[in-house]
């Protein structure tokens, strides 16, 4: 199968095969995978990457479900993070499972991952997942998180649009004078706004808006907001796409969206290359502003990454 042709087809099975491909730690694999990444690097695509978190037991999966079927006229991408094993190195991998009303939609194509022990709720393959997803057509890439907490900033890297999905009694109002997850949501969600929990999910929203009042915008002059909803009675979540979108002209708007895609080209050029060839090369690189000179080749000329990492 050519995995290039089918996946610009828009060819799930092809799709499927080459995330398996970036995921592997084969070196024969790797040589594979960025040689297919690197035909995709030129294309342009008016995607939006939303980014869902939260504490585990938040429902992110049951949320992502309702909210997903909110964009059926678009093609959706769900990548979803599952923890791993520290003794087995094994993942249970059941967002699917938990998503089967959404994943039977043609439109729709769901893929779990284990995050391999890696800290900051993505796995390390998960950019070049997104970037196969482009490429395969999908409008809307929603990236769900491992669940584990403030650790998870390195999905900010990823996403247009951050969601920060929350319940009430969790503790997490309190956090927000803390750097971390909570300072980069764009909105934050109580969820389980259903039955007797309405009144209790009111004053946590309250409390919620009480602390942002005090902070100021966002980098991007956007004021994050906070709403509610529940996926059990399938309210407020009409109400939260209206906000994403009102957030994605925003950004456009300014011209942050272009910027902030570019930032996140640069931190992962630096991250991968910081990675491949160990700290001191890379102090080395930056000491002699060769880094530069990568980034503008990598970004301005599309030339793959890997390649220089070959030639370095």
């Amino acid at each position: 199968m050519d995995l290039y042709s089918e996946i610009i087809k828009g060819n799930t099975n092809a799709l499927s095969k080459a995330i398996t491909l970036v995921e592997s730690t084969l070196e024969k694999d790797q040589k594979k995978s960025q040689e297919l990444l690197s035909k995709f690097l030129s294309n342009n695509n008016n995607s939006i990457r939303i980014g869902v978190t939260g504490i585990p037991g938040v429902g992110k999966s049951t949320f992502i479900e309702k909210f997903g079927i909110v964009f059926l006229k678009k093609k959706v991408a769900v990548l979803a993070i599952d923890p791993s094993s520290e003794k087995t190195k094994g993942s249970i991998l059941g967002d699917k499972s938990r998503m089967q009303t959404l994943s039977n939609h043609k439109n729709v194509f769901i893929r779990p991952s284990s995050n391999s022990g890696i800290l900051g709720g993505v796995s390390n393959k998960t950019r070049d997942s997104i970037i196969l997803c482009e490429a395969a057509g999908y409008d809307i890439i929603i990236i769900e998180t491992v669940g584990v907490g403030q650790s998870e900033t390195i999905v900010n890297q990823l996403v247009d649009i951050m969601l920060l999905l929350t319940i009430t009694g969790a503790g997490d109002r309190l956090q927000c004078i803390k750097r971390g997850i909570i300072e980069l949501a764009h909105l934050i969600i109580i969820t389980k706004d259903d039955g007797d929990n309405k009144n209790k999910v009111k004053e946590t929203v309250l409390d919620f808006n009480n602390t942002l009042a005090l902070n100021a915008p966002m980098e991007n002059r956007w004021f994050q907001k906070v709403l509610r909803c529940s996926a059990q009675e399938n309210t407020g979540i009409d109400e939260i796409n209206i906000i994403i979108e009102e957030y994605i002209r925003h950004v456009k708007l300014n011209n942050f969206f272009n910027v902030k895609r570019k930032k996140q080209d640069i931190y992962w050029i630096n991250k991968i290359i910081k990675d491949e060839l160990g700290n001191r090369r890379y102090n080395e690189l930056r000491e002699k502003n060769i880094l530069q000179d990568i980034e503008n080749k990598i970004i301005e000329e599309k030339i793959n990454l890997y390649d220089i990492i070959q030639e370095l």
